[in-house]
Order: structure tokens, then sequence, then C-alpha cells
């Protein structure tokens, strides 16, 4: 069952939207894990998406039959304030010019209201070993940021295509500083054709590996992939569900 709800955001003061998808024909008590992710309006159906091609998890988690839920939060979809409530750090960008970041303050939201919310409205299993947290570039950054700093609350993470430009040295400094990550769960992915050049792609491997080698050094289990036929949009991300989902541990390895 899918299903569209509006929350209303009290530090934005906006409503916005979940999509909410819940297993068909629950057993008499049954409760869910839960997992948290970013740019819900892409996760499920192509009408909804903002290219008009989604993540297919509706398909895919029918399909096979995944006890989980998946809470996704649109973004907001003006100017550039997207990249803004999905990053912890300010930057700016040619592009996008001057982006103002309030990601802690949106994740702060998420890991208290939206998931005090979830578990009083709807059948989970509300204790950390259950509640997962994922995303696609900006949102992979904040999968990232967001299960390494919270994870007393979120066991796993799915950290797709994570975009680090202009903040990877914050987000590194801030990593160092933690403490131990509590045995936390991080899949980390990223397509060879998301950069032109060799040497870009190169960069972007160091990155990658840098976060990775930082978490594991904080306790965290890390499955890092390098997808030859990947490229940074939602086709290429809907091909890893079954890879995210067993790495996690959230559905058995065939």
């Amino acid at each position: 069952m899918l299903k569209k709800e509006a929350i209303f955001i009290p530090y934005l003061k906006k409503m916005r939207t979940l999509h909410i998808y819940i297993p068909d024909h629950l057993k008499k008590d049954e409760r869910l894990p839960v997992f948290y992710m970013f740019d819900g309006h892409n996760l499920f159906l192509d009408e909804d998406a903002t290219y008009g091609k989604s993540w297919g998890i509706l398909k895919y988690f029918t399909k096979h039959r995944v006890r989980c839920m998946v809470v996704g939060v649109e973004c907001n979809h003006i100017g550039n304030h997207r990249l803004r409530e999905f990053s912890p750090y300010s930057f700016k960008d040619e592009e996008w010019g001057n982006v103002k970041a309030s990601g802690k303050q949106f994740l702060e939201w998420m890991t208290s209201d939206l998931k005090q919310y979830i578990d009083a409205h709807y059948p989970t299993l509300s204790d950390r070993e259950h509640t997962y947290l994922g995303g696609s570039s900006m949102g992979g950054l904040m999968a990232v940021y967001g299960g390494a700093i919270y994870s007393n609350i979120y066991s796993r993470s799915a950290c797709l295509s994570p975009y680090y430009d202009h903040v990877l040295d914050r987000l590194t400094c801030d990593l160092r500083k933690l403490d131990d990550l509590n045995d936390s769960i991080f899949y980390i992915s990223f397509g060879r054709h998301e950069w032109r050049t060799k040497r870009a792609l190169s960069r972007g491997v160091e990155e990658n590996l840098s976060v990775m080698r930082i978490l594991t050094e904080k306790g965290a289990k890390c499955y890092m992939h390098c997808y030859e036929f990947g490229y940074h949009s939602e086709a290429s991300w809907e091909k890893e569900i079954p890879h995210f989902l067993q790495d996690l541990g959230i559905q058995k390895k065939k």
C-alpha cells in the first residue's frame, strides 16, 4: 500500500508531503522496520518523480515481499532549497549560488518529530536495530552524515551516490570527532559514469574511500560499490535496491 500524507515542519513553518509505503496483508500484531528516505517523490512512482523515472521501490518491495515500511520525505522544489535542506554545511556553487544549509535542522526534525509521529500512527519496530536511513545524491550525503551523527537512532544507512562537492573536508572533520558508531552499517555506492574523466573518477573514488575509512575506524561496517555502468540517475539507483537491502541485512542474500 502506498499513501501520501502531509505533515507540518515547525522550524520551516511549512507543510511537507510524506510518501509512505506499507506492505500489504499485515499479519495480526505485525510490526515493521522503517526506512526513512529523502526525495520521497522519486522513490515509488514514475508519475511523481522529478524527471519521470522513480527508483521503483513500490514494484520491487511488492514483488519480493520486503517486510519493511518506507517513509520518504519530499524535498522543497523551489530554487536551491533542496540543496539547503539536504546539506549539513553551507557552501557556494557556480550554478546554484550561495547555499545556506539547514540540513542539520532537517535531520533533527526527522529523528525527533517525524519518527515520533510515524511510531505513534503506524505499526513500527521503533528501536535502533529496525530504524534505517537512505537517500541518493544530496540525500546520500544526508544518509552518511545522519547515519553517523545519529547512530543512536539509525543502525543502517543506504548512501547512494553521495554528493561531497564543497563539503567533504567539513564532513570528514565531523566524522573524526565521533566516538563509537555502535556497529552501524553503511552501504556507499557510486557509478563509473557519474564523472566525465578518469581523473574526476579517481577523485570521486578517493572521496568515498576517505569517508569509508573514517567510518570503519569508528566501528562501523561499510560496503562500498562502484558500478561500472552506473550513472547519477534514478534508473541506476533502482538497480541497486537488491544490493543495498542485502548488504544492510534487510533482505537475505540469494
